[in-house]
């Protein structure tokens, strides 16, 4: 029987001790290759989703698999937090006793430098092996590997997404209907309706400057005016990237034009990604620009009729794979680490993380019961059809997040005019990029 979330308090304190205990053993670096056997006797498991989230059911039934083909062997999950697993990866890593597999951040900030550091294990030969390269779309794929300098998109699998996430519109129904405006299908008729709203007396666009929610919708646009190219230079440093071409220039300029007509509350600047769902759940504005992560929320508390669509006249959007199973270097029992990341992608595994709306990788929508799981799920698997997924925004370099926060609250506050918002990026993203690639 699994010990699944038996230690939540244990692997807590065990995380935050390290850098003492580490410092008293001298941070014994030996590699765990000659032990990394099927022949292991314990496996453990740390992630951070909540049982009752869609991806901490799917990885319940992964684990109910894992036991019944490996009644041998001892299952141990510990439960970590985002944060402490964010802030201790790279000092409990270079230690013995590490989780054979974990559950870790995709981007150059984070798994990407776990792989340059050389702390977790190149899956590229298991990948071929497995047909993981072949089950998952480009896109998906795009988060899995990483070069020698812990760049994003290229050089060896180091890790293994089997869900993932993105960015759409969740508008309230009733509201549409009572103004008698139709749900847009194309970037005019979104805007149309935008004014509509406005005109009788309502800011239609729920969203928050103080964390990510603006930064996504000025990505929208962003991605509304550029192409796939773009996403490769900006993301991916296929080419150099130029904040004061067409593409960055219309949507920076486009957003302030929202901004002025009063598409968007003027005291956005200040609010929360928790300011902004409330808000939407509470019937205040009738649209919201943001994640398939409110999903579940939203099932759960909007009092009205409400859907969702893809942001019109968009083939690219923000969006990515979930978080990456990745096995840590000095890990015991790779090969069971191997065997459970499969067991993640089995049909029967994906279709518990569909029901549930966390959006598998490799499932099938027709499957799922529920009307509006469906739809969203069908949404994932057209932007994924059209190789649609652009990542997020801040991704590109460290740091780059707060950046786009404080840039974007001075286009709300109107202190800065679009071409200085896109100069502060674009020195912040140069820095950062130059720090990656050269440093």
């Amino acid at each position: 029987m699994a010990l699944r979330r038996s230690t939540r308090v244990l692997a807590g304190v065990a995380v935050l001790a390290l850098p003492l205990a580490l410092a008293a053993c001298g941070g014994d670096t030996g590699g765990g290759d000659d032990e990394a056997t099927s022949g292991a006797t314990t496996f453990t498991i740390w992630d951070y989703e909540n049982d009752d989230s869609a991806m901490g059911q799917a990885w319940a039934k992964a684990i109910e698999i894992f036991e019944a083909e490996h009644p041998d062997v001892t299952v141990v999950t510990e439960d970590q937090t985002f944060e402490q697993i964010q802030k201790n990866a790279k000092i409990f890593l270079t230690g013995d006793d590490v989780p054979d597999v974990m559950e870790y951040n995709k981007g150059n900030a984070t798994a990407g430098q776990l792989a340059s550091q050389g702390l977790i294990t190149s899956l590229t030969d298991v990948a071929e092996e497995r047909g993981w390269d072949a089950v998952l779309p480009a896109s998906i794929q795009t988060t899995a590997k990483y070069d020698e300098q812990g760049l994003m998109g290229s050089g060896d699998w180091f890790g293994v997404p089997n869900y993932g996430e993105f960015v759409g519109v969740y508008y309230n129904q009733d509201a549409f209907d009572q103004l008698g405006i139709a749900v847009p299908t194309t970037f005019e008729e979104f805007e149309a309706s935008l004014k509509a709203f406005k005109d009788s007396g309502i800011t239609p666009l729920a969203t928050a400057g103080a964390e990510y929610p603006m930064g996504q919708l000025w990505y929208e646009l962003v991605l509304h005016y550029g192409d796939r190219q773009l996403v490769d230079d900006y993301q991916l440093f296929t080419h150099d990237v130029d904040f004061q071409g067409e593409a960055f220039t219309q949507a920076t300029e486009k957003l302030d034009e929202w901004i002025k007509a009063g598409y968007i509350a003027s005291d956005s600047a200040a609010l929360t990604a928790e300011d902004m769902g409330v808000s939407f759940i509470g019937g205040t504005y009738p649209m919201m620009v943001s994640g398939s992560w409110w999903f579940g929320r939203l099932v759960e508390e909007v009092p009205f009729t409400w859907g969702q669509f893809l942001f019109p006249g968009n083939d690219l959007h923000p969006g990515s794979s979930g978080n990456v199973w990745v096995v840590p270097e000095n890990a015991k029992a790779k090969d069971l680490a191997y065997d459970f990341i499969d067991i993640t992608l089995r049909p029967e595994v994906q279709e518990v993380l569909g029901q549930a709306g966390g959006l598998p990788v490799a499932g099938d929508s027709s499957t799922i019961t529920d009307e509006k799981t469906r739809a969203l799920t069908e949404n994932f698997e057209n932007i994924l059809g059209e190789d649609g997924l652009a990542y997020y925004p801040d991704w590109p370099v460290p740091g780059f997040y707060d950046v786009i926060v404080s840039e974007l609250q001075s286009l709300i506050n109107q202190s800065k005019a679009p071409a200085e918002v896109l100069d502060g990026l674009s020195t912040a993203y140069f820095e950062g990029k130059t720090d990656l690639t050269e440093g």
